[in-house]
């Protein structure tokens, strides 16, 4: 009966255009062929997700990696939110001084608690552009399953270098729902081998949800 409830809340609850448990722009990089990494995302709304994300880079321009998530529940619980597996393809270190382009392949399975379609894809393309100062990206994303005709959730970021930080704005949006969201953002650079994002963002439509926090912590082995 306690699972019954808490599905039904979990399906009662309003629709979210951006993914609650990945909300990040894909800048064209990727892992070294040979090393591996791990990221944690932690994004909250009305309540906190969890994902840990583990890559491995196959080649400078192949990064294979996967997605486990985790819902934290009113009780305190922490409910297995589903997984997915990615396939990252990327223009290779040297290719051009300041552009950057790739594509992300996704397939995802999620308990029905969490989307009733459980099977799900998206096609991810990323262009980006970079120098010392700046940072410039765009993921112009579709998703959909086998329920759904594909959904268009653009996401796209600015930023520049400031002392060892990138400070900027990140935006996420589903034009079909109306709803769309702006970040502030700051990303630590001066680690090496660390990765550290943190952001708050707000809905600048009536259709959007209200403040949206995120951070991402990784961390990369081997290989930089």
């Amino acid at each position: 009966m306690t699972r019954l409830l808490l599905a039904a809340l979990l399906v009662s609850l309003p629709a979210f255009a951006l993914d609650p448990f990945e909300i990040q722009v894909y800048d064209g990089t990727a892992n070294a062929a040979g090393a591996a990494a791990l990221e944690v995302h932690l994004n909250s709304n009305d309540r906190a997700h969890m994902t840990l994300e583990p890559s491995y880079g196959v080649t400078s321009w192949w990064e294979l990696g996967a997605y486990v998530q985790g819902a934290l529940l009113p009780d305190g619980s922490l409910d297995y939110a589903g997984a997915k597996l990615r396939s990252k393809f990327v223009t290779p270190p040297g290719f051009d001084e300041h552009f950057r382009f790739g594509i992300n392949l996704e397939v995802s399975l999620l308990p029905r608690a969490f989307d009733a379609s459980r099977w799900g894809a998206e096609v991810r393309p990323i262009a980006a552009w970079e120098s010392e100062r700046w940072l410039f990206a765009i993921n112009p994303d579709l998703s959909g399953s086998p329920d759904s005709a594909p959904a268009f959730e653009p996401g796209a970021m600015a930023k520049v270098k400031v002392a060892g930080l990138a400070l900027g704005v990140e935006y996420f949006g589903a034009p079909s729902e109306r709803e769309h969201y702006l970040f502030g953002a700051v990303d630590v650079l001066s680690w090496e081998g660390i990765e550290l994002n943190l952001a708050a963002g707000k809905g600048l439509t009536a259709a959007s949800e209200g403040a949206v926090f995120k951070a991402i912590f990784g961390y990369t082995f081997g290989r930089r």
